[in-house]
């Protein structure tokens, strides 16, 4: 991921990957850390595929105010981050969102911006939004008077690990975050998306068995033994 600072989520715009793509790496990123991780409030990525009618959900929340949403739906993908720390985050700028951030998205999408569990006293909380409906070519952000800083909207910071096709960013993550070393050849298959079997899951922790899953990978949309 070479990118000549500053970076901003029209950078990461480019970078991304096309939603079927973006979906596949969500959901290992997902399985990777139900297997790292049984303890379920300990988890950073998550998905859902059945967050709503028509609707999946993939998730990131460091337990630290920080988070993104991406909803995959029939009519495209909508993409929020939100970093608190940010100087583009609503909490410091009236409770209002940065202006361009969501101005532009388009109303196939309305749903989203104002999903209460993307949001604070009726307003989203984002400081990065990304959309690209079924017919796009590309992902889309808006025009934004970004403040100075190499990474100002934080899009950088929370989607690094997805603009990466191979697992070597995520393992970086969950080696420190986790405390542990993670088998690379694990991952890779992971991401790969090889059949799940008891021999693959005890490589990356020992003391789970396939059948202790079960209920992750209905919630991932992704039966038992057919990963």
């Amino acid at each position: 991921m070479g990118f000549d600072l500053p970076v901003t989520v029209h950078e990461v715009a480019r970078a991304l990957p096309d939603p079927e793509a973006l979906r596949r790496r969500c959901r290992a990123l997902a399985l990777a850390e139900a297997i790292l991780s049984p303890d379920q409030e300990s988890r950073y990525y998550r998905y859902d595929a059945h967050w709503g009618p028509g609707a999946e959900l993939a998730s990131m929340d460091n337990g630290s105010g920080d988070a993104y949403s991406i909803v995959f739906t029939a009519v495209g993908t909508f993409i929020r981050g939100f970093d608190h720390e940010s100087q583009m985050s609503p909490a410091v700028n009236d409770g209002e969102v940065w202006p361009g951030v969501v101005d532009q998205v388009p109303e196939v999408f309305a749903d989203q911006v104002d999903e209460p569990a993307f949001s604070f006293d009726d307003t989203i909380e984002a400081t990065c939004c990304l959309w690209r409906q079924v017919a796009d070519d590309r992902w889309h952000a808006g025009e934004i008077d970004f403040p100075d800083g190499i990474d100002p909207d934080c899009a950088l910071g929370l989607f690094g690990v997805l603009l990466d096709p191979t697992p070597a960013t995520y393992r970086g993550f969950a080696e420190d975050y986790y405390e542990l070393d993670v088998d690379p050849g694990a991952l890779t298959e992971i991401y790969a998306a090889r059949p799940l079997t008891e021999e693959l899951v005890r490589r990356l922790n020992p003391e789970l068995s396939l059948a202790d899953l079960a209920d992750d990978l209905d919630a991932m949309g992704q039966p038992l033994r057919s990963v």
